[in-house]
């Protein structure tokens, strides 16, 4: 599965959100899953292993527990793939941030 199939799900987007603030217990990867998406605690579990078996999650066992942790690297392929469009997106991002400095600058005057 490549990097744009594994993001292209909410559910995984989400639990990697949650993952790139520290790293989390399964188990409250899932009460924060459920409760945001109405899903069960298996799908949950599916996404999660979607997730390690694509590189974007490791997980250590600590007895009971499994804490998840993000893997970055998967996202350098995103990363790499968006930079041939930032050529394009730039400089109109630039001439915006002008254009609105140029505003409140008026806007003062």
């Amino acid at each position: 599965m490549n990097a744009f199939d594994v993001l292209g799900d909410p559910v995984r987007r989400r639990i990697l959100e949650l993952l790139v603030e520290n790293e989390r217990r399964s188990g409250d990867i899932v009460e924060i899953v459920q409760h945001e998406f109405g899903i069960t605690q298996a799908a949950v579990s599916q996404h999660l292993r979607v997730l390690r078996d694509s590189g974007f999650a490791s997980v250590k066992v600590d007895k009971q527990r499994r804490i998840y942790s993000l893997v970055a690297q998967p996202l350098q392929e995103v990363d790499d793939w968006l930079n041939r469009f930032r050529a394009y997106w730039e400089p109109k991002l630039s001439a915006l941030e002008t254009e609105i400095a140029r505003g409140k600058k008026l806007r003062k005057d």
